[in-house]
């Protein structure tokens, strides 16, 4: 937790801007055949505006006009941080996370120190964009000084920094009216000193909610004021590194603090719009994207550009999901869990004893909100590469409750995907397997319904995004997965976003 200085001098807090999404795209298509007419493309512009310590779960409770008019006319996603043992939910993390794009297994920032800061191979988007076209003209203005100073790198064409927030927005304003500012990134710190100081519950908290929302009015009228605002196509996205505990503070696991929030306004972004999938990582790679930046698979990003995903079979399940049965700590009217598997998918319970915690009895579906609050502090909060609605084995919330002899053993096992016979397949998966005691997790692959083949062990702790390659039997045109998890009161296994490509 920190309070920097302008926090202590007036009560403030980080804020955190997300990016307005442009008007055009910047790979807008050439006339059609016979068109008398070239169409114009538009220059690409991307604003991105971090409201520190912003919990969205009371922006229903604040005024808000100007940032509830980006979320009207544009989309809005919640969905939850990391806690540890992962990284804390402070600042230094959150907003290198969002920076970079990468969660903070990869970047290495776990507290406000930026100790063991991985940088050098997870630099953040803006210095991307130089790397990638040197003549864009990058921007940071930040209240907090290590915005400025740390997180963004020197390869930045101007990273200002503001001793209040009144100064950053007078800066950004500035800038964005007089000069080509082509990528900007705003910080706003006040709520977080609010946050800090009131706690979520206090009119203050709400009063520096209001006031924030009056500064990212300035600087959004300051975009649509520039010259060159009817050639251009601005990008807009409006995040936060963190909530804030109703008492005040964070860096725990609650939920008020582990919920974060992307608004995008801009092209391709539905107006009004809702979504589930959507992380804070996804930030860097939607803006390097909005210039035509392709992410390179070396980069090794932990975030997508939005305009590219796309729902999985198990995010179909969620108007399906059910509140509560056995999971009483949890909120009576949370729906987050299903037992039914999407269409062309089976769980296999031959193994599985009687009894147990009836929502994690085999494999079931779930959401983060439901899943990872069943019981704080046992590793739920890293399975941060799942999203929205994905698969999990939990052998430790399962024997929580009487049941018949015998492990925990379960196979889920994928519909039948399509192959091409002596080529090779690509199994891709995210997955977060965790260890607490005996328990097994094994990926096996059969061709054609013929016997299972092993694929992938895991043993020891694993977080990541799998890619592994296997080559298709001669003649071979179907194949499917199976992943098999067994365990004694140990941790568990979550998979999301299964896919086999040939």
């Amino acid at each position: 937790m920190r309070l920097s200085r302008s926090v202590r001098a007036a009560l403030a807090g980080t804020v955190a801007v997300a990016v307005l999404p442009l008007a055009a795209s910047a790979h807008a298509a050439g006339p059609k055949e016979g068109s008398t007419a070239a169409a114009v493309a538009k220059r690409p512009k991307s604003l991105v505006i971090g409201i520190d310590g912003a919990t969205f779960a009371k922006f229903g409770k604040a005024k808000m006009p100007r940032v509830k008019g980006l979320m009207a006319a544009g989309m809005t996603a919640t969905a939850n941080l990391y806690a540890s043992p992962m990284a804390p939910t402070s600042s230094g993390p959150g907003w290198s996370t969002i920076a970079t794009g990468t969660w903070p297994d990869k970047h290495k920032v776990v507290d406000n120190s930026f100790a063991g800061a991985r940088y050098d191979l997870y630099p953040d988007y803006a210095t991307r964009l130089e790397g990638a076209r040197s003549s864009l003209n990058t921007l940071v203005v930040g209240t907090w000084g290590p915005i400025p100073s740390t997180v963004f790198g020197p390869g930045v064409d101007a990273r200002l920094g503001g001793v209040s927030d009144a100064d950053t927005t007078t800066t950004a304003v500035s800038k964005l009216t007089t000069t080509d500012a082509d990528a900007t990134f705003v910080h706003l710190d006040d709520v977080d000193g609010a946050g800090h100081y009131y706690g979520t519950e206090h009119r203050a908290y709400l009063d520096a909610l209001n006031t924030v929302d009056t500064q990212i009015g300035r600087i959004l009228d300051a975009v649509t004021s520039r010259a060159a605002y009817a050639d251009e196509d601005w990008q807009i996205l409006v995040t936060a590194d963190h909530g804030h505990q109703s008492g005040g503070g964070h860096g725990g696991n609650t939920p008020a603090e582990r919920q974060s929030f992307v608004i995008a306004k801009g092209t391709g972004f539905t107006p009004g719009s809702v979504r589930y999938d959507v992380k804070v990582t996804d930030v860097a790679p939607t803006v390097l994207s909005h210039f035509g930046v392709t992410p390179d698979p070396a980069w090794q990003l932990d975030g997508k550009p939005i305009g590219t995903l796309a729902p999985d079979a198990f995010d179909a399940l969620r108007p399906s999901l059910n509140t509560r049965v056995d999971e009483l700590a949890l909120p009576s009217t949370l729906k987050g869990w299903t037992t039914t598997a999407p269409t062309g998918w089976t769980i296999d319970n031959s193994a599985m004893p009687t009894g147990g915690v009836t929502e994690w009895r085999g494999w079931s579906f779930a959401t983060d909100e439901f899943w990872s609050n069943t019981e704080l502090g046992q590793g739920r909060e890293t399975n941060v590469r799942a999203r929205n609605v994905f698969a999990v084995a939990d052998s430790d919330e399962w024997d929580d409750k009487a049941h018949g002899v015998g492990q925990f053993d379960s196979t889920l096992v994928s519909p039948a995907y399509a192959v091409t016979g002596g080529a090779s397949a690509t199994v891709s998966y995210a997955t977060n397997y965790r260890v607490d005691g005996p328990q097994t997790g094994d990926v096996y692959i059969s061709f054609d319904g013929g016997p299972r083949q092993l694929l992938q062990s895991y043993r020891a702790d694993v977080n990541t995004f799998e890619r592994l390659t296997v080559a298709v039997p001669a003649g071979a045109t179907t194949a499917r997965l199976s992943f098999q998890y067994t365990g004694t009161n140990s941790s568990f296994w979550t998979v999301d976003q299964v896919a086999l490509t040939s």
